[in-house]
């Protein structure tokens, strides 16, 4: 299975993940800032800065696109419980 690094720069820890993790899912293991509520994309409290490798995450879906733009979400904005690291190198901040 392939591997892919995703780096919290909050807690300035990278970690090697198998592709298709969702993000939130290592933020809680290893203690990251990135707060969450629901975990199924509706409620926009896991907001998340992409600061490199986005072209490595999983497209959003309509649900997360929604949630986004009715959080005023920037262009670097994504949900950590909607989008998976799909290979490559991933940056992300909290929100």
């Amino acid at each position: 299975m392939a591997k892919s690094q995703l780096t919290f720069t909050d807690v300035d820890l990278t970690v090697n993940v198998p592709a298709g993790t969702r993000i939130i899912e290592i933020s809680e293991k290893i203690g990251a800032g990135i707060t969450y509520g629901c975990r199924e994309g509706d409620c926009g409290t896991c907001l998340t800065r992409v600061i490199e490798g986005a072209e490595n995450l999983s497209e959003p879906s309509a649900l997360e696109l929604r949630v986004l733009k009715e959080n005023l979400a920037g262009h670097n904005d994504r949900l950590a419980c909607q989008c998976q690291v799909l290979g490559g190198a991933v940056k992300v901040r909290p929100g």
